[in-house]
Order: structure tokens, then sequence, then C-alpha cells
């Protein structure tokens, strides 16, 4: 096992943090320092600045628009991407449908939604969770039925996030209810957020913000041609997604940047012997994750494997450390204080509840590592 970078890919990440310094827009990088709200348009820019260079989808196929980096160059850049403070490159087509659609997607598939989602024409949303369907998913009701070359879809989801800015949609349906496992029986469809009879409804979050929505949908046709992959074999392309999805929440270099904050503004507290115990808690944790993501990476990078069920680590501790950083935020703030920093942290505090929940509760995940990997 290597977990040392080598001299190349020590000059590509120089490479990588050079170009954001000098291109990454300050007005973006200043809003996301001040956990300032990111429209639509700050994240179509940020994502088409990207696109214009060639670095928005490293992970695909070059004859696609991917760079061609390995899997260790990919990871560089991201935490490159965190740690400069960039806006996030929203993952829902880029990171989740694309790779489904460049494994499991028609030829036609392809050609039609691709170009548009590297170009940023179209922004995607998920829809998986239902109200009682979140981390068992399996359970989900919402009904898909063939008709002609259409299904008729109806049913509803919820905490969709950015519902409001999407075009498209990928949803997992139910299209049969008959087979013995609940994981029978369930598809992959793409839908047109303007088609008749879907209505988003917005949730407001506890941090006051609009990032959620539940989304309806009311004898909604789609055509056939948008279902990915084979009818009732939606579970297949939902495990293959989820683990993209779970290798990405760990999100070290947004951390480590997070972590310089807090020291910057925290000195005052480092007197606290206890808040500077947990402070070098939370690095050394840092640190340890950081080393158990080299650790997956050496591994893919060897055999060329995707990641298996162990990678729900990462998300466990990623968004554990996630939480605990914005503790020791509000520890340092004045919660009496009432400008705009201080009510930031409030807000950044309140949206880092959610974190040990979406991608899979992290309760949900040490089960799958006790079954998948422990075999208990």
């Amino acid at each position: 096992m290597d977990l040392n970078y080598s001299s190349e890919e020590l000059a590509f990440r120089d490479e990588v943090r050079s170009w954001l310094e000098e291109n990454l827009p300050v007005e973006l990088s200043k809003k996301v320092a001040d956990y300032e709200h990111l429209s639509k348009d700050d994240l179509l820019r940020w994502h088409k600045i990207l696109a214009k260079k060639g670095w928005v989808a490293p992970a695909w196929p070059k004859e696609w628009g991917g760079t061609g980096w390995n899997v260790v160059q990919r990871y560089l850049f991201e935490e490159e991407l965190g740690y400069a403070g960039s806006p996030p490159l929203i993952p829902f087509g880029l990171s989740m449908c694309a790779p489904v659609l460049l494994r499991f997607g028609s030829d036609a598939q392809k050609q039609r939604f691709l170009p548009r989602i590297y170009q940023g024409e179209d922004f995607w949303c998920q829809g998986y969770s239902e109200p009682g369907s979140g981390s068992d998913l399996a359970s989900l009701k919402t009904k898909a039925v063939r008709n002609g070359d259409h299904y008729v879809v109806n049913g509803q989801k919820i905490w969709t996030t950015l519902a409001h800015y999407a075009d498209w949609i990928f949803c997992l349906v139910r299209t049969d209810q008959s087979g013995e496992k609940r994981q029978e029986g369930i598809s992959f469809l793409l839908m047109d957020m303007k088609t008749p009879g879907i209505t988003v409804r917005p949730l407001i979050l506890m941090d006051g913000a609009h990032e959620v929505n539940e989304v309806f949908f009311d004898d909604v046709k789609v055509p056939v041609e948008n279902l990915v992959h084979d009818e009732g074999k939606g579970w297949t392309v939902a495990k293959y997604l989820l683990g993209h999805e779970r290798m990405n929440t760990g999100r070290i270099g947004e951390s480590k940047r997070q972590l310089a904050k807090l020291k910057e503004f925290s000195a005052a507290k480092m007197g606290d012997f206890r808040f500077r115990d947990r402070l070098t808690r939370l690095e050394v944790e840092l640190q340890a994750l950081e080393i158990t993501n080299l650790r997956f990476l050496d591994r893919m990078r060897r055999t060329g494997q995707p990641p298996g069920a162990d990678v729900s680590m990462l998300k466990i501790r990623g968004t554990e450390i996630q939480q605990g950083l914005t503790e020791l935020m509000m520890q340092a703030a004045d919660p009496a204080a009432h400008d705009e920093f201080s009510s930031a942290i409030r807000k950044k505090y309140l949206s880092t509840r959610k974190t040990t929940i979406y991608a899979g509760s992290n309760e949900i995940q040490r089960n799958i590592i006790a079954k998948m990997t422990l075999g208990l």
C-alpha cells in the first residue's frame, strides 16, 4: 500500500491550486466563505467556468469530455476545490445521473443528456426519498404503470434538493409489486420537470433556507425511452449510484478550510483547555479520515474497481467531523451577537445537522458495513 503522492501528483496539485487562485471569482469564494446563499446563477456560473476549462467532469470518459486523470488526480482536484472555497458542483447531473447513463444508458440517452449536463444546460435533481421511505428506500411507493409508449407516474418524493431549480429529475419508481423482495420491481426513470402533473412545494429548513422540496406526481406521462436499464432493475442502478455518492461525502478539503477558519476566529478560546482538546481531537480525526480516503484511492488505483460497501466509513466519519467543526464554531462565536458573521455561523451549524442523514443515514451506513464488510 502506497499512501504517498508522487512528484507528478504533487505537481498536478500545485497546477490546480494555481489555476483556482487565478480563476475562481472572488465574489463567489467570498459568498462561500461567509456562508451566504448561492443562487442558481452562482452555481451555474462556476460550473460553466470549469466546463470551459475542461475540468467540470474529470471522472467521465475522455470521449464525453473527461480529463483522463487517474483516481488520485481526481481526488486531489476535488479536495483543492473544497480547500479553495469554490461553490459546490451540484452532483445530481455530473456525478450521479451521468455515471448511471455511462454505465446503463442507451446510446440515444447518452447523446441526448450527457452534453447538456456537461455544459450546464440542464439542472438535475434526485427523486429517491419518500415519506416513510428514506433510509429504507426499498419500501418506496411511487408507481409507474406502463401504458403503450409511456409510463403514468403517481406518487410523491420528499427532501428533493434543489428541485425548484431543476429541469430534470431522475427517479426510482415501482413498476411491479409482485416480487418476493422489495428491491424487485423498482425502475429508474428520467423525467422532465416541466411535464404536466409535476408539482414542487418548498420545505423550509430550520436554518431558514429553501434548499429541499416535496415533489408530487399526478398522472405524469413519461416516455418509455426515458427508462434507464431494464424495467424492474432500478435497484441495481440505485446501488451503483449510491456508491459514487458516498465516496464524495467526506469533503476533506472543505473540512480543512473550515478547520483553518475555526482556528483563526477562535484564538480567544484557546485558553479553554476543553475547547482546545476537542479542536485537537477533531484535527486528528480529520487527518485519520484523509489517510483512510487515501487507502481507498490506493485500492482503486491498483484494482481499477469502484469502491465497495466499506466506503460508508468515509460518509460516517466525514459528516460527523463536519458537524463537530460547526459545533465548535458555535462555541467560539458569541451566541448573543447579531452581526452578520455570527448569524451566518448559526445558519451553518443548523444546515450541517442534516449531513449525517443524507445519502443514507449514518445508522444505515453502520448496518451496511456490519453486513457487507464484517459479515455480521
